[in-house]
């Protein structure tokens, strides 16, 4: 098995990468969100899932260990193919996805192409309590650099609130009391959404 692949990016989109190393020339499925990280770079490293069936041999690519743990845990939900678990991770940062998950969000959820309602709520209640095991959204939490804005809106998007919304709470309340507390702005802030 691959943990991962280090080597120069020969060719890359949206849904896919060309690494070269040591003259062999890997083709590895990626996510839209591992794909914004590295189409500026000429060398890179992804952490590899290798999907074998009798008719196909693919790789699969994540820039980041988190999002790789994600999309097993993805694959792990009857009715969620590798395709699908990919969309998902495009549609979505893995953070989001995993909120929405463990929020039991199944209408943003639903909102990604090839996932219905069933769909959504059969992933909700079999990710639901394993991701909820893991520790959500740690370097936020634990990062000695975090702000204040960003331990509020931590909170409030993990307490199931849109991110884009939250972040123009926040950012209101922020403005007009710059020596706000975290406790004070989410307060102020669940008064707005």
């Amino acid at each position: 098995m691959f943990e991962f692949i280090s080597g120069k990016v020969v060719e890359s989109g949206p849904a896919h990468v060309v690494l070269e190393n040591n003259g062999l020339g890997y083709f590895v499925n990626i996510s839209l969100t591992t794909y914004t990280c590295l189409k500026e770079l000429k060398e890179t490293s992804l952490y590899i899932h290798e999907n074998i069936r009798e008719d196909a041999y693919t790789l699969y690519g994540f820039h980041s260990i988190d999002e790789r743990e994600l999309f097993r845990h993805l694959i792990s939900v009857s009715g969620i193919g590798a395709n699908t678990a990919r969309m998902m991770l495009s549609s979505l940062p893995p953070d989001e996805l995993k909120v929405s998950i463990l929020s039991g969000n199944a209408n943003q959820l639903k909102g990604i192409k090839g996932i219905g309602l069933k769909t959504a709520q059969r992933v909700i209640v079999d990710l639901k309590d394993k991701l909820g095991k893991e520790s959500i959204d740690e370097k936020l939490f634990t990062d000695s650099d975090n702000t204040v804005r960003e331990e509020a809106l931590s909170a409030l998007v993990m307490l199931g609130f849109a991110k884009a919304a939250s972040q123009k709470a926040v950012d209101k309340i922020l403005s007009s009391q710059p020596d706000c507390r975290v406790e004070q702005i989410i307060k102020q802030a669940l008064k707005m959404l």
